[in-house]
């Protein structure tokens, strides 16, 4: 599906091919009527802002909310295993699906990455990217409220793949998930500095967090 081509190019790093490819990345939503029209009619606001947007202001706002924040962190495993060792094995699994199914990637990015991974997504049938899609739900509605607290547009590419995930998100595990990481101001360096070396979370086998939090087992991105 080329829908997840375009939500993996819209979280990446702003560039100039970004900003020059944005109608033509508008046109393809459209052809192929992949997303409901609400969400479909959402996304155009950030196409609109990248369009019409100053590269090195785009660029600095990106870096403030994927690149500064831990909580909103664009690597799905860094949401449910912070800094474990589980987060390797998952790391392992996840890169050895992308194998199976014939789909490389580069040295230099992670598999859990989600611009990669919607990447990956749009390689596979429209069923099982769905499925797949449907079990990091929990991770992207978080995302998603904690970029609707900065009022900001980049909230519409969660919003756009919720609605095409096969599985809604569960409450009580989105809840959780909240609770687990600070969200904190980009701008104050001191809370951020706290954030990133805050004692490491350790997670069980079940990748229940021992932290002062306990989500469910369905808090974890299963992507086998």
């Amino acid at each position: 599906m080329k829908a997840f081509k375009v939500l993996s190019v819209l979280l990446s790093y702003p560039t100039e091919e970004l900003v020059a490819a944005a109608p033509e990345l508008g046109a393809a939503l459209d052809a192929e009527r992949a997303l409901p029209k609400a969400e479909r009619d959402a996304l155009q606001t950030l196409l609109d802002e990248i369009a019409g947007g100053d590269i090195y202001d785009l660029q600095e706002r990106y870096g403030l909310l994927f690149d500064r924040s831990k909580a909103l962190a664009l690597h799905l495993f860094e949401h449910v295993h912070g800094e474990s060792r589980d987060r390797g094995q998952a790391m392992v699994d996840l890169k050895e699906m992308y194998e199976k199914a014939g789909f490389e990637i580069s040295a230099n990015e992670l598999p859990d990455y989600l611009p990669l991974f919607l990447e990956f997504l749009s390689t596979q049938s429209p069923d099982a990217a769905r499925e797949l899609l449907g079990q990091t739900t929990h991770i992207l509605a978080a995302l998603a409220e904690r970029l609707d607290k900065r009022s900001s547009s980049y909230k519409t590419v969660f919003d756009a793949l919720l609605a095409m995930a096969q599985e809604a998100p569960r409450r009580d595990i989105v809840d959780e998930l909240l609770k687990t990481t600070p969200d904190v101001d980009p701008m104050d360096l001191e809370a951020l500095d706290a954030v990133w070396q805050e004692t490491e979370v350790r997670f069980g086998s079940s990748s229940s967090c021992e932290a002062n939090v306990s989500p469910p087992k369905e808090s974890t991105i299963r992507l086998h």
